[in-house]
């Protein structure tokens, strides 16, 4: 249960990505520490035991004495001085013994010091001087057969007298001290990236959280959404991708609040326009059974019975057509038809409410016949509708306008009225499902808002546009694109 969460999970992830990655880089840093110590303090121990033999050998050539024994005993102290600039800081100690094992001298040996850290009554066996002889020691850890009373980094070098061996020069260091060092190095690189590490942390955590609590807005937002409150929204903070997903969330919530609204009001339309008719119809039958109606007078009421039996047939036709296209079920026959034929046509069949309204008609075509290709009954609908709504919503006495454009491969269509116009903030809407601009019913009565939403979708599946401008108070016009017939 603990890990569900996304929040948890990215934590998660993180903590394990971030600690992998510092134990790799702790080990190979410590690593590199490691042998960049051991490799510096060889380098030392060479160097020391390179000048420590050539000063001894010097002065031993430079002697009076004959042997290494002697020239030790009596030139102790001198020897003493001679190395006692050597810094003892880190137990850097030289010894020499002769070739039968036995300490000679050690820079350790001067009575002064407080602690020896050799036992000069040690005998280093034969295999390990011949080891020493042949320069095989190389920063190896030793007690030289129990001379060295702790662990040592030795490096040696035989002292060499007109070609032959005169004894042995070991220099070595406290390999505790060496580790010590490593210890205390790594225990720094370490602890730095622990301090690193819990940074890192806590920044993943901040910046997890502040991915991860727009999401769970969102979440509890949704929530609201299922209980019914649409009117939700998530605060939008920054402008990266989750600052998008937030914006593209509300604007969701924004088209599901406009959906239920408008769906609400198709409703109430829908039940308005289904109810006036058929009260009508049931009080005029109800009239003419019970003889209420007068026989002369029933033909007369009967065609008002047929009037809106056809208006709910219209309706009803309306909702198929919807249901037809959203399931695909409509089928389009594309072919070429004379446009300036059709657009005549629609005027002829409009030429009565035209003139009722003293509608200033006017006709304009680049043509006299534009071929487009599209399906002709579709198309007939779409600019019929549109035309219908041009009448409808047009200023008694004011100008009407449909024109036909060639405009490279496409033909333009254009249906222009002067009028009330639509508002500018409805203008996004016009093609929606269930939309009516004329929210009060004072002039579209009949009308449900699903002429522009079935428009629009006949031209989406003939692949072209239908486009809206208007100017509120003055004009609307609408503008449909087709296909030209290049044959």
């Amino acid at each position: 249960m603990l890990f569900k969460s996304v929040f948890a999970r990215y934590m998660l992830a993180f903590v394990v990505i971030i600690l992998i990655s510092f134990s790799i880089l702790s080990m190979i840093v410590s690593t590199q520490v490691m042998n960049y110590s051991k490799e510096m303090k060889s380098d030392e121990l060479s160097r020391v035991a390179d000048w420590s033999s050539s000063i001894l050998k010097s002065s031993y050539k430079n002697s009076e004495y004959s042997n290494l024994h002697d020239f030790v005993n009596f030139e102790y102290m001198r020897l003493y001085k001679m190395f006692e600039f050597i810094d003892d800081g880190d137990n850097v100690n030289v010894i020499l013994a002769d070739t039968n094992g036995r300490i000679l001298w050690c820079t350790q040996l001067n009575p002064a010091d407080k602690e020896v850290y050799i036992d000069s009554n040690k005998i280093i066996s034969e295999s390990t001087l011949e080891k020493a002889l042949s320069s095989d020691f190389d920063m190896e850890e030793t007690t030289l057969d129990g001379v060295l009373k702790h662990p040592c980094y030795v490096n040696s070098l035989p002292l060499n007298m007109d070609g032959e061996a005169q004894g042995v020069v070991f220099v070595t260091t406290i390999s505790s001290n060496v580790y010590n060092f490593i210890v205390s190095t790594v225990k720094t690189i370490v602890m730095s990236c622990m301090w690193v590490m819990c940074g890192a942390i806590i920044a993943s955590y901040f910046i997890s959280e502040k991915i991860v609590h727009p999401i769970r807005q969102m979440s509890q937002a949704a929530r609201e959404f299922a209980v019914g409150n649409l009117d939700v929204r998530v605060p939008v903070n920054g402008n990266d991708e989750v600052a998008d997903l937030a914006m593209a969330f509300n604007n969701m919530a924004s088209s599901l609040e406009r959906n239920e609204e408008t769906r609400r009001t198709f409703l109430a339309n829908v039940s308005h326009d289904m109810r006036t008719p058929m009260t009508t119809i049931g009080g005029f039958i109800d009239a003419i059974l019970d003889g209420t109606i007068p026989e002369d007078q029933q033909e007369h009421y009967l065609k008002i019975v047929s009037s809106e039996i056809k208006r709910l047939s219209r309706l009803v036709s309306t909702l198929l057509d919807i249901s037809k296209i959203q399931a695909g079920e409509r089928k389009f026959t594309m072919e070429p038809f004379d446009i300036c034929e059709l657009s005549r046509q629609i005027i002829i069949s409009l030429e009565q409410r035209l003139t009722d309204k003293n509608l200033d008609v006017e006709f304009e075509c680049d043509d006299e016949k534009m071929i487009a290709v599209a399906d002709r009954d579709a198309i007939y609908q779409v600019l019929y509708n549109i035309c219908d709504n041009g009448v409808k919503f047009s200023n008694e006495g004011g100008k009407y306008k449909i024109s036909v454009k060639d405009s490279d491969k496409k033909i333009l269509v254009s249906v222009y009225n002067e009028g009330d116009g639509i508002p500018k903030e409805d203008l996004p809407y016009v093609f929606d499902r269930f939309y009516k601009s004329d929210k009060s019913r004072g002039l579209d009565k009949t009308g449900v808002g699903l002429g522009m939403f079935i428009s629009r979708t006949i031209m989406e599946a003939h692949g072209e546009n239908i486009t809206v401008r208007s100017k509120q108070g003055e004009f609307c016009e609408f503008t449909i694109t087709l296909k030209k017939n290049t044959n």
